[in-house]
C-alpha cells in the first residue's frame, strides 16, 4: 500500500501540488525518499537528482524545481541510497544508474499520461547520462543536465564523457561560464559530436552562483534555465 501526503503550496501565483513519496522509491533492498512537484497543466514531468554533495531538498534543487514548475515542467526529486542513509562516500555506478531507473519507473507510476524528462545536478546528471547509455530511460524523451562534471575542479579531463555518444536520446547542457568542473575548450566539442545542446549561462559557477557585476543578462539564473528547457522541449515534440 502506498500513502501519498499532499499539500497545496502557490509559487507567483500558480498551484504547485506537492506529494511526499517518502520512502516509495525501491532501489534493490533500500528505500528512497522522493518528492514530486506538479503545476497545473503540465507539459512534461522531470526526474531530477541531486549532486554529490546536497540532497533532494538542497536549495539548489528546490529552486531548479519550483523555477521548471513555474513554466509548466514537474519534476519528481529523489535521493540517492548514500544521501538517505546518511553516508559521507556516493553510491557505486552500479547502485546509483539503478536508483536513476527506479526514479524513472516511479515517474512512470505516479504520472502514466506525462512525457518525462530524465536529468540532474553534476553527479545526478551525469549517473542519468551514465544510466541512459547503457539502455533506454523507459518513456524518457530528453535529458536535462544541469553542470555536467565534465572533470574533477581544474583538472581537465574527457574520460566521464566517453558514455554520451552511447546515449540515444537529445540532451540539454546547462552549464555555467566559470564552471570549474568543465572546461568548455574540451567541453564544446563533446557537446557537438553527441548531438547536444550547450546552453551557456553568462558568469554562473558549478553551483549557478553569478556575478552580478559584469553577468550581461538580467535574468535570473535559474529562471533563464527553466525558459531554457521549456523553449528545448517544444522542439521534442
Amino acid at each position: 500500500m502506498f500513502t501519498i501526503y499532499r499539500s497545496l503550496f502557490t509559487i507567483r501565483y500558480m498551484p504547485i501540488e506537492i506529494k511526499e513519496l517518502t520512502n516509495r522509491v525501491r532501489v534493490a533492498e533500500a528505500d528512497v525518499s522522493a518528492v514530486l512537484m506538479l503545476p497545473e497543466s503540465p507539459t512534461y514531468l522531470m526526474v531530477l537528482a541531486h549532486g554529490a554533495g546536497a540532497n533532494m531538498r538542497h536549495a539548489t534543487m528546490q529552486t531548479i524545481a519550483d523555477r521548471l514548475a513555474e513554466v509548466g515542467i514537474g519534476t519528481l526529486r529523489y535521493n540517492f541510497p548514500y544521501m538517505e542513509q546518511g553516508r559521507p562516500r556516493v553510491d557505486s555506478p552500479a547502485v546509483s544508474t539503478a536508483t536513476v531507473r527506479a526514479a524513472v519507473e516511479k515517474a512512470r507510476e505516479v504520472a502514466p499520461d506525462l512525457p518525462l524528462l530524465a536529468g540532474g545536478h553534476s553527479f545526478g546528471g551525469r549517473m542519468t547520462t551514465t544510466a541512459a547509455s547503457e539502455w533506454a530511460l523507459e518513456g524518457v524523451k530528453g535529458l536535462v543536465l544541469c553542470s555536467f562534471p565534465l572533470h574533477m575542479p581544474d583538472k581537465p579531463s574527457t574520460k566521464r564523457a566517453e558514455h554520451l555518444s552511447s546515449v540515444t536520446v537529445p540532451m540539454l547542457f546547462l552549464t555555467g561560464t566559470r564552471d570549474k568542473l568543465a572546461d568548455l575548450d574540451l567541453f564544446k566539442p563533446i557537446v557537438e559530436n553527441v548531438g547536444g545542446t550547450l546552453h551557456l549561462l553568462d558568469t554562473a559557477d558549478h553551483s549557478y552562483k553569478v556575478l552580478k557585476r559584469t553577468r550581461e543578462s538580467k535574468e535570473d539564473v535559474f529562471a533563464e534555465m527553466a525558459r531554457v528547457v521549456r523553449e528545448w522541449t517544444s522542439q521534442l515534440i
